[in-house]
């Protein structure tokens, strides 16, 4: 399962998107950067293949506070046009 992980604080980077998720069977984790810039946008993504291990880690991570901001984490939806 996908999972949308939001409102990072921008220090986060992959390592330490995947430390947030240690515990967890993690599969990937990624950080979406600005193209131009390669800074953080705030939020990113993790992988966790196992479905119920998603849902507890959902559980366990959604409002904890890392430095300062409660993160949101979701199950990630697949991204809608805009057109």
């Amino acid at each position: 399962m996908k999972i949308y992980v939001g409102n990072l604080p921008w220090s986060v980077d992959n390592e330490g998107l995947k430390k947030i998720f240690e515990g967890f069977e993690l599969e990937e984790a990624t950080i979406i950067q600005d193209k131009f810039s390669g800074r953080s946008k705030g939020f990113g993504f993790a992988t966790i293949t196992d479905d119920a291990s998603a849902q507890k880690a959902i559980e366990a991570l959604n409002g904890k506070e890392i430095e300062g901001r409660e993160l949101k984490v979701s199950e990630a939806k697949p991204m809608e046009n805009s057109r």
